[in-house]
């Protein structure tokens, strides 16, 4: 399961954790209440996992791109160089999409 699936699933049981625990208070049903909030927390947490997971992967090529870039320039090629930056600019954008 890739990332973008896994936030999925999280904001799926974050929200029916949230139904859940709306409903235990609606009936007064406390167990229900605190299902709910696990559910909830774990969703949560699984999001934030995969956003975790996504930095980590847009720092990595980031990190990638800049070596191209670098490599690039040494050795006087252009298509080098640019191809480099657009991966680093493509690992940066990973990662401010996933703060």
């Amino acid at each position: 399961m890739n990332n973008a699936s896994k936030r999925t699933v999280g904001k799926a049981e974050e929200i029916g954790g949230k139904i859940k625990g709306a409903v235990g208070n609606l009936i007064g049903n406390k167990h229900m209440q605190a299902e709910g909030k696990a559910k909830e927390l774990e969703g949560d947490a699984k999001q934030a996992a995969a956003k975790a997971a996504e930095r980590a992967k847009g720092g990595v090529e980031e990190l990638a791109g800049k070596a191209k870039k670098l490599v690039g320039g040494v050795i006087d090629n252009e298509q080098m160089e640019l191809e480099g930056k657009a991966k680093e600019l493509k690992g940066e954008a990973r990662q401010a999409g996933n703060r």
